[in-house]
């Protein structure tokens, strides 16, 4: 599949060269939580490049200036890695990364073929990987960035993973990306944080558990402002593999 870029992104190289801005990528910019995320990052200075999957129609409301939305296959590692080399040959670093693209599903052993492993293995840590690799070599040359991936309790602790086999052996394919990462990086100012929230309080988990306590649940804006605090001079000195956003849950 080639890789298809929105409106004119790359297309203006002396109008881009000449920002002053922090860069950060932050993939599934149009969810709930990619919003929030892209929201903070922008108010906080930062330039957001924020991709969004082929034939997605969801608006993102924001100036030229600040945001520019990228059509990419995740899925496909050589098209992600021809995407951050862009990135790069265009604006020279990126300072940030904030992968929150991800899927879930349900099932017992009983009820979870190999197959359906794969499924989630590809949507879960795949898509991280794809771009979180060539995002680390990057990060590494310049002696610097910041990488947040999503992870969840059901690939944290396999008590959290019961009805959720595929889900959670996936998730905790990325706790342990992370925990390579950070030992390869010994020594460097590159730091990788797997962010795990609990219930995030979205309206499309509402509409699902209609019955639960929402203010137990972790608001996207919430979650943005950890991760933005963990890219700022403040949270320099930190090597916080894993944050824990829980709130009440």
């Amino acid at each position: 599949m080639p890789l298809l870029f929105a409106g004119h992104f790359f297309l203006s190289y002396e109008l881009l060269a000449m920002t002053n801005k922090k860069i950060a990528v932050i993939t599934g910019a149009a969810g709930n939580l990619g919003v929030a995320i892209t929201q903070k990052f922008i108010a906080e200075g930062y330039k957001v490049i924020g991709t969004a999957m082929p034939n997605d129609p969801t608006p993102m409301n924001f100036g030229e200036d600040v945001f520019e939305k990228v059509i990419v296959d995740l899925t496909n590692e050589e098209d992600t890695a021809d995407f951050i080399a862009r990135v790069i040959a265009k604006y020279g670093s990126i300072h940030a990364a904030v992968l929150t693209v991800g899927g879930f599903a349900m099932g017992s052993i009983a009820e979870t073929t190999a197959s359906d492993i794969l499924k989630q293995y590809k949507l879960n840590f795949e898509t991280t990987y794809h771009i979180a690799r060539p995002v680390f070599v990057q990060m590494m040359k310049q002696n610097s960035g910041r990488i947040f991936l999503i992870g969840s309790r059901p690939g944290l602790a396999a008590n959290y993973s019961q009805n959720m086999t595929a889900y959670g052996l996936a998730k905790s394919l990325v706790i342990r990306l992370a925990e390579l990462m950070n030992i390869e990086a010994k020594g460097k100012n590159v730091v990788t944080t797997v962010v795990v929230p609990s219930t995030i309080d979205t309206p499309q988990n509402r509409k699902a558990m209609p019955e639960a306590d929402f203010s137990n649940w972790v608001k996207p804006e919430v979650i943005a402002n950890v991760i933005y605090y963990h890219c700022s001079e403040e949270a320099q000195v930190l090597r916080e593999t894993m944050i824990k956003v829980y709130n009440n849950s």
